[in-house]
């Protein structure tokens, strides 16, 4: 039966695979090849399989089946009725040759109204979202090198320092309370040298963030405060050193040491030295005396040449996107476990030295708050983003709701949009300007809390924002108020004002998300916009794998054709520490060490969608969609299975540049085959022959980028023919492609 069917010549080739899943011959190859799978699985590289079914793609039909006759008549050399069965095979693939790839009837299309407007495209659709988390900033994008540079880590133990004793020289190290710098940094390190000459070094170590980055011809600030008793002067000598001590990269001294707390500053300037990372920062002394140390820092140097800026690497990366927005400063980062451990802004703002810090309890780790409130300002000034407020309102993640302080929190907001957007003659305006920023900032988005819908606070939200909305809409009336109550929460959170913009959150697998790209579609328009500002498919670590690319690419189509209320967007985590301890939440958007940084393959597509849209959504409708079926996971807290549902393997969408006629096509392949696609263009002028093509693909879903590996997966981009207003186009196997179509 399937021999007749193959062979005739009215079959196209999706009837062809029906009458193949109806065989005896379909039953058998999936017990055979899965053998062989088991036993060698680079041989049925051709075939996969999705919820035990097996699927094809039509264009290598005859590739699959003709590899597969070989694999089992060489397995089966010897066997009659497999030799018989590799026979069918054979034929089975000569006559998927002799039809042809696709028919009218079988053929994916889109076609594409270029003369019509479906949405206009939000300028602000993609930004980026922060928040103290896997080492983010201290150990991250904040340059300073190194780790408890002010003692408070730990409050019974110097973490993260050694006492250094060579030569024969002794010496001991404690914390001491009762020796603080000022009211902020309360701690100092104590080091005591009993015994030192001129070979004969005592002092302190400092390995950083899990290494000292060394480069090549690079000058390093190196500053601390410190005071030393009657029997100590100086000197002091602060190094670079490789972490087994074997080689000084660079080398300074501090003449004199004074009884009084003081600032010292040295340059440390390496020359040839090979990148590296296992180095320390070292302090020696070569008398005995007993010194004090406080805020002791090593900066490299720093993106726009910024005193107490960012790592140049990371802040590239981010460059490159061409972010609209900053949603700062977090995040649970913003909320605390505590009142006590909330982002207290007052206390982060002036010299590094007037900063206590804070424990970042919701992640279990010290902020130096070295990255304060106008460093924020100055990343978004660095890399022209505008900044997307987070103020804290009166909730805190484990204490709850502190009603009893709201109106001290709506008075702290409002002082804290006056810094960020007053004149110098106002009182925190004038703080800024002292602070060495005196040019007011815009601002257009104020926050208020951070995913109140979460634990207890829904029960106060409404109150809690009430409060904020009016005394905030009194002052700045122009500002736009975001909302953490998520339009996916039904309890109907806030009733009693109606925000500007409601932040909704996303975290989910690739199948999820592939699943949901319609979710806006049928949103009422007439509400309040919509800022997804936390969003990821969690698949792969440190950093998403290709597969979760796929699906972040797949949920960015939707969000982009319904980018008329959805305004703007955010991917969370943005960084990672990929060292181990450095990670407290898997899939973050970039790594990086002490030494380099890379981007996963979901920062790529980011990259891609920001890079490539017009200003207007062309509407777009699709005929024969490729689908495969999925079974959607089981609710939290166990339920009724829900029913399998087909779900597309193919997304799109596409954007008209105004200015220059561009149409941007967007297509995502989620399958493991390449798609061909029709793409047929109404309503525009003539659409040239010639365009560009931005492809990213991988081989297997599982492949990823990382601190070896930085660029193995990348976005490639190529010059192509055959376009026009009627073209077709093979998308390969997990892919991400953006087509640039010039019209004349």
């Amino acid at each position: 039966m399937l021999l007749r069917k193959c062979c005739s010549a009215r079959v196209d080739a999706r009837r062809f695979c029906a009458a193949f899943q109806r065989s005896r011959l379909y039953r058998i190859l999936p017990r055979e090849i899965g053998k062989l799978v088991r036993r060698k699985p680079k041989i049925a590289s051709g075939w996969r399989t999705d919820n035990l079914k097996w699927t094809f793609d039509i264009l290598a039909l005859n590739v699959l089946f003709m590899n597969t006759a070989k694999i089992l008549a060489n397995k089966f050399r010897g066997n009659h009725t497999v030799r018989h069965l590799c026979f069918l095979i054979m034929l089975a693939g000569l006559s998927a040759s002799w039809l042809p790839a696709q028919t009218n009837d079988s053929v994916t299309v889109l076609k594409i109204t270029a003369d019509q407007v479906a949405a206009k495209v939000s300028p602000k659709l993609y930004g980026l979202m922060t928040e103290e988390i896997n080492y983010s900033y201290d150990g991250g994008l904040y340059a300073e090198l190194v780790r408890n540079r002010t003692f408070k880590w730990n409050p019974s133990n110097a973490v993260y320092w050694q006492l250094v004793q060579d030569g024969g020289g002794a010496g001991s190290m404690s914390l001491d309370t009762n020796q603080p710098l000022n009211s902020a940094l309360t701690t100092s390190l104590k080091l005591e040298v009993s015994k030192a000459g001129r070979k004969e070094r005592v002092g302190i170590a400092n390995d950083g963030f899990w290494g000292i980055p060394v480069k090549p011809k690079t000058k390093y600030r190196a500053s601390f405060y410190a005071k030393a008793d009657k029997g100590f002067s100086g000197p002091l000598t602060v190094e670079i050193v490789s972490s087994n001590g074997a080689t000084v990269f660079a080398s300074a001294q501090v003449r004199r040491i004074g009884g009084e707390w003081k600032k010292y500053e040295v340059t440390l300037t390496t020359g040839k030295a090979a990148p590296s990372k296992e180095n320390r920062l070292v302090i020696t002394a070569s008398k005995p005396g007993t010194i004090w140390f406080s805020l002791v820092s090593l900066f490299p140097p720093t993106f726009n040449d910024r005193p107490n800026g960012n790592r140049p690497d990371i802040m590239q990366i981010l460059a490159d996107m061409h972010p609209a927005f900053l949603r700062f400063p977090g995040g649970n980062y913003v909320e605390g476990n505590t009142f006590a451990t909330r982002f207290d802004w007052k206390k982060t703002i002036g010299d590094i030295s007037q900063r206590p810090g804070h424990l970042d309890d919701g992640w279990r780790y010290w902020s130096t708050d070295g990255m304060g409130l106008l460093e924020f300002l100055e990343w978004c000034e660095d890399l022209k983003m505008q900044p997307v407020l987070a103020v804290y309102a009166g909730y805190s993640m484990r204490q709850g709701a502190v009603t009893n302080e709201l109106d001290f929190c709506v008075q702290e907001a409002l002082d804290e949009i006056e810094y960020v957007t007053g004149g110098r003659s106002t009182k925190w305006g004038g703080q800024r300007a002292k602070d060495g920023h005196p040019a007011p900032l815009k601002l257009e988005f104020v926050e208020i809390g951070n995913e109140d819908n979460l634990g207890t606070g829904w029960r106060t939200y409404d109150l809690r924002f009430a409060k904020f909305y009016d005394a905030i809409k009194a002052k700045y009336p122009n500002l736009k108020i975001i909302s953490t109550a998520p339009t996916t929460d039904t309890r109907h959170m806030v009733t009693s004002r109606t925000p500007d913009v409601i932040d909704d959150h996303f975290y989910r697998n690739s199948m999820q998300m592939q699943s949901d790209t319609h979710h806006y579609d049928n949103y009422d328009r007439s509400g309040p916009k919509i800022f997804v500002g936390e969003w990821a498919t969690r698949e792969g670590r440190p950093t998403p794998n290709m597969n979760a690319a796929l699906g972040d690419a797949a949920w960015m189509t939707g969000m982009e054709r319904n980018s008329d209320i959805v305004i703007m967007s955010c991917y969370a985590p943005l960084f990672v520490n990929v060292n181990p301890g450095g990670m407290q939440w898997p899939t973050d958007l970039i790594g990086y060490d002490a030494l380099t940084s890379y981007g996963s393959p979901a920062y790529y597509a980011q990259k891609m969608f920001n890079l490539n849209h017009g200003d207007v959504v062309l509407p777009v409708v699709s005929e024969n969609l490729p689908t495969r079926e999925w079974q959607p996971p089981a609710g939290r807290g166990g339920g009724p299975a829900q029913a399998p549902r087909q779900v597309p393997t193919l997304f799109f969408n596409a954007t008209r540049d105004n200015k220059t006629g561009t149409v941007f096509l967007k297509v995502v392949n989620s399958a493991g085959a390449a798609q061909n696609v029709r793409v047929e263009i109404n309503g525009a002028a003539n659409i040239a022959s010639t365009g560009e093509a931005v492809v990213m693909s991988a081989s297997a879903p599982e492949d990823t980028n990382s601190i070896t590996e930085p660029a193995k997966l990348a976005p490639v981009t190529t010059k192509v023919d055959g376009l026009g207003a009627n073209f077709t186009r093979t998308f390969p196997p997990y892919s991400i492609t953006v087509l640039r179509l010039n019209s004349k």
